[in-house]
């Protein structure tokens, strides 16, 4: 491997210690290494404002580890930050001395701002959206708010409230009441008061959450059979379940990771408040926070791109896929869908997700033919797909699963992004797409015109169009036997 390509991030959180190796490849970056370890440096900051010994201790412990990694990457590649505690240690040289010594290079302190600037690059490169995004990451010690827009930030804060802190303060004991709740809501909200209005005037259109609170809350709700889309009716469900199992010991939630599980409480009681103050509807995972933002910040990415177009480049170009005829087939695609507006109610994200998976469908033949809906489906589900949510990325596969041959009903009605109904619409349009542009050459696919009426398609084709076109006919013919027999009635028929 040519280590020229390789970089490397390293977080030095009040929870977690992070380290994110990665290999530029293809104009993507490519994961080599993700390396996490609960090291909770803000439970070891002391009255005085001191980090005690022991806190000290693990932090050098994990800094080792991190250590061997960092050897065979060039030295301009690294970034290694500091964050909340570490800012807040009055004692900080101790720390950093030792710690630059194991590592072999510096240790940057940032700012609370800089520190939100950065994650907010980290989730506009690897998060999709449209408009203004407001970005909250709940971290070990502070809590960063962002709104911007594409690549750049417009408001920026950073917050004295961690869910380490937070568990420390209002969770004594590992007790989980509803008065140990209100006590950590109610100061969540004091924290947010003096900030909230200027949010609330600027505005957003869409949220997201980057940090582990939100991850873990996202894995509860998949555990549950709910999709991705966190609201403060499900937070508040959460926190009665938290309550009901009564102490941290007994915290079992479906979903709910063993080493998440100790700040997932006052996390939950952070992200209560911020939902409450700032008026919040709805909320995904992001794809990336500080680490990608500064593993970014050195590749020095500027364009400004939607965050799916640049992973679909990347796949194209890694699995050397032919974007003339994908082009063709996601054109057509839109277009059977877009004559379907009037009497099928498919929402924009619903859209682009037809969109991508047109562009993506020929994937598994990288692998083989005759399987190449399962291998397409295998790879979207197993590869990193910065700009996709995790519900997505199941949508996403579900409709390359289901691109041609009999259908796997299952997987669309199991995915979390859309309702079963309109991914089984997208999946039958897909199909249809694809056998329309069966010729593979410019000027090829037929005018035709699609309308729906309850479940039935009818499609309508030129005059006398399957008198000079057999194959597509024949195809046409098959494909509208299968959906029929499926309950999903498909007519076939010429002007």
């Amino acid at each position: 491997m040519n280590n020229a390509a390789l970089y490397a991030a390293v977080d030095l959180g009040s929870n977690s210690f992070h380290m994110l190796v990665v290999h530029e490849v293809a104009g993507a970056c490519r994961t080599l290494a993700k390396i996490k370890r609960k090291v909770r440096l803000a439970a070891g900051l002391q009255a005085d404002g001191s980090l005690d010994a022991a806190s000290m201790q693990r932090g050098w412990e994990c800094l080792q580890l991190f250590a061997e990694q960092l050897q065979d990457i060039p030295a301009a590649h690294i970034r290694i930050v500091g964050t909340a505690t570490l800012r807040l240690a009055t004692n900080i040289a101790v720390f950093l001395e030792r710690a630059e010594a194991i590592l072999g290079h510096p240790v940057r302190i940032i700012s609370g701002e800089e520190e939100a600037a950065t994650i907010y690059e980290g989730v506009a490169w690897t998060s999709s959206g449209v408009g203004r995004r407001l970005v909250i990451d709940i971290g070990g010690a502070s809590t960063e708010l962002i709104i911007g827009e594409n690549t750049h930030p417009q408001l920026l804060n950073s917050l004295h409230m961690g869910c380490v802190t937070w568990l420390s303060r209002y969770f004594v004991g590992g007790q989980l009441t509803a008065a140990n709740f209100d006590q950590a809501i109610a100061a969540a909200r004091q924290t947010l008061t003096p900030i909230a209005g200027d949010y609330l005037k600027l505005g957003w259109q869409n949220c997201v959450g980057a940090s582990g609170t939100v991850q873990a809350i996202q894995e509860i709700m998949i555990g549950l059979g709910e999709d991705e889309q966190i609201t403060l009716a499900r937070l508040l469900q959460l926190k009665q379940a938290a309550i009901t199992c009564g102490h941290l010991d007994r915290l079992d939630l479906p979903g709910l990771q063993s080493e998440r599980a100790s700040v997932f409480p006052s996390g939950l009681a952070i992200l209560i408040a911020l939902f409450e103050m700032l008026a919040i509807d709805s909320m995904t995972l992001a794809g990336g926070a500080l680490r990608e933002g500064l593993i970014y910040g050195m590749l020095g990415r500027r364009r400004e791109c939607d965050a799916r177009e640049r992973t679909a480049d990347s796949l194209i170009s890694r699995y050397q896929l032919d974007r003339e005829q994908a082009e063709r087939v996601r054109s057509t695609a839109l277009k059977a869908l877009q004559q379907l507006a009037s009497s099928q109610h498919i929402d924009s994200p619903a859209t682009a997700m037809l969109g991508w998976a047109a562009l993506l469908y020929e994937l598994g033949l990288c692998i083989e033919y005759k399987r190449a809906p399962e291998h397409a489906a295998y790879i979207i589900r197993h590869v990193d797909l910065p700009g996709f949510t995790p519900a997505q990325k199941q949508l996403l596969a579900a409709l390359l699963l289901n691109q041609r041959d009999e259908f796997r009903q299952e997987s669309l009605e199991q995915q979390g992004a859309i309702e079963p109904e309109p991914a089984i619409l997208l999946a039958r349009l897909l199909r249809l797409a694809i056998i329309l542009c069966l010729r593979r050459t410019r000027g090829t696919v037929p005018e035709f015109r699609l309308e729906a009426r309850d479940r039935q398609l009818t499609l309508t084709l030129p005059a006398d169009w399957s008198r000079n076109h057999h194959l597509r006919a024949s195809e046409l013919q098959q494909e509208a036997a299968r959906q029929t027999e499926q309950g999903w009635p498909l007519v076939i028929q010429e002007q």
